[in-house]
């Protein structure tokens, strides 16, 4: 019997889960993705044609693809001349076609999963057209993902808290993924950005709670200057607990393998960003979820987590070798 496995969250990291798991023909896989992006060329196609933003849902069927090589190249391919497409994907233009082509979103999605072979189900968390806004610790208010990923506010001021403007019903097919699953993985990806999107949804925290499943979160390797600065993972952790509730998260995974002080400093002064390590397990000795550390990271020029290394964990948890 297959085992269902359901990610909830997008961004490079989801990414990298997904691109991991989907070599494992033991797995049905469920990948919940956020529809609050409003920039670059989401967010026109957003203004201009009045769907939900493609960018993400693109990704994330790039990610399932059968050959992401060549899928992955034509999907994130940006036309840079003329007036009317210049700065649009091929993806994103492929999904506003088909939507029109079907006369849904959802149908759009499903005949280009169709198109690219994708394994598993590509699900947008909502239906409705919503935007991301957060308060700050001063009491401003921040309208849209794109004023809260590139800030033109203080940055170093603390989020206190995340909401949906224009609704937010979760999706039944959503809801019917998380109900059914196995295994929920929320994140890696920018905590407010990426994840607490999904998490808002209305009804989100009652499918959760609802699910027999076990649910393992998979902290970021960096902090992210203007949404988690000095955050340290039981910060991480708090932030996801207060939208789902406490008592669901089963294990939270930590990188602990070492990253190169060179590529440290790099990021530390171009985007002021530093890693997330535990500096004290008896911070975590009554917590209700367990510490799971392992090496997971995949550090060139980039520091990111590593589809294979997170495979092959996951692929410890549903075999029972972690309990």
């Amino acid at each position: 019997m297959k085992v269902n496995i359901t990610t909830i969250g997008w961004g490079t990291g989801t990414f990298n889960v997904l691109y991991g798991l989907k070599k494992n023909e033991n797995y049905n896989l469920a990948a919940i993705v956020s529809v609050s992006d409003s920039w670059g060329s989401t967010g026109e196609i957003r203004d201009q044609f009045g769907i939900l933003p493609p960018g993400d849902i693109r990704r994330a069927i790039v990610a399932l693809s059968e050959d992401t090589g060549i899928v992955r190249k034509l999907f994130e391919y940006r036309f840079n001349a003329g007036n009317r497409i210049a700065g649009h994907t091929i993806g994103n233009l492929l999904l506003t076609a088909l939507t029109d082509i079907t006369g849904s979103f959802e149908k759009g999605i499903q005949e280009l999963s169709d198109m690219f072979d994708v394994r598993g189900k590509v699900i947008p968390v909502t239906l409705d057209d919503t935007q991301l806004g957060i308060i700050l610790e001063d009491g401003t208010e921040i309208i849209g993902e794109t004023n809260i990923d590139i800030p033109k506010h203080n940055a170093n001021l603390e989020i206190r808290e995340a909401f949906l403007v224009g609704g937010g019903e979760l999706n039944h097919r959503a809801r019917e993924a998380l109900v059914n699953s196995d295994y929920i993985i929320v994140g890696p990806g920018d905590l407010y950005t990426s994840i607490v999107p999904n998490l808002l949804a209305t009804g989100m925290r009652e499918a959760i709670q609802k699910s027999k499943a076990k649910m393992i979160y998979i902290c970021n390797i960096m902090t992210k200057y203007g949404e988690t600065n000095n955050f340290e993972v039981e910060d991480f952790v708090n932030v996801i607990e207060k939208y789902i509730g406490e008592n669901e998260i089963d294990y939270v995974l930590v990188n602990n393998a070492p990253i190169g002080e060179e590529l440290i400093l790099k990021y530390k002064q171009e985007e002021n960003k530093q890693p997330v390590r535990i500096t004290d397990m008896k911070l975590f000795a009554n917590v209700p979820y367990k510490i799971i550390e392992r090496d997971v990271v995949n550090e060139q020029d980039y520091i990111r987590h590593d589809p294979e290394k997170l495979s092959k964990v996951i692929s410890d948890f549903v075999e029972g070798w972690i309990k």
